[in-house]
């Protein structure tokens, strides 16, 4: 059991960078249904796919009442260029505080590649309630049909 939130918890309300160098955080969007998706590093093959499905399924979304936050560590910058090289519609924020909201949810941990142990950011998927509470938890999330799965939950929500 860990001590991270789990489905039927509140949303931590942690403020994020944004792009344009404001803020947002979770609370903003009470009253709507939020997916926020955790990817690991801009403008990388996996996250690009991932960015650009969600950017594809947004009408959907928003059809839907759902708002949607893509979240990693790279910077208002690394966002600016990943949102305009792909032509993204879906918000980014940066979530490299200490102690944020990656680390609150247990989504900025220890990965292993090559034999190296480093900590980064499990892609993985969250969709809040309009009441603010955590509706259901996609961890360890494979890229392909998974814009479609989250669309599907939410809209069942």
């Amino acid at each position: 059991m860990s001590d991270f939130p789990g489905v039927g918890d509140a949303m931590p309300d942690i403020a994020m960078g944004t792009p344009d160098g404001g803020e947002v955080k979770p609370s903003e969007f009470e009253g709507k249904k939020l997916v926020i998706f955790f990817y690991p590093k801009d403008n990388t093959p996996g996250c690009t796919t991932e960015a650009k499905d969600f950017t594809a399924l947004k009408p959907d979304f928003d059809a839907a009442g759902v708002e949607l936050l893509g979240v990693s560590k790279d910077s208002a910058k690394k966002h600016q260029n990943f949102i305009a090289k792909h032509d993204l519609t879906t918000p980014l924020a940066t979530d490299s505080e200490e102690d944020g909201l990656s680390d609150a949810l247990g989504v900025w941990a220890e990965k292993q590649m090559y034999g190296k142990t480093y900590m980064g950011m499990v892609r993985s998927t969250y969709l809040v309630g309009s009441d603010g509470k955590i509706a259901q938890i996609w961890p360890k999330v494979k890229v392909k049909g998974h814009a479609e799965e989250v669309l599907a939950a939410a809209k069942a929500l």
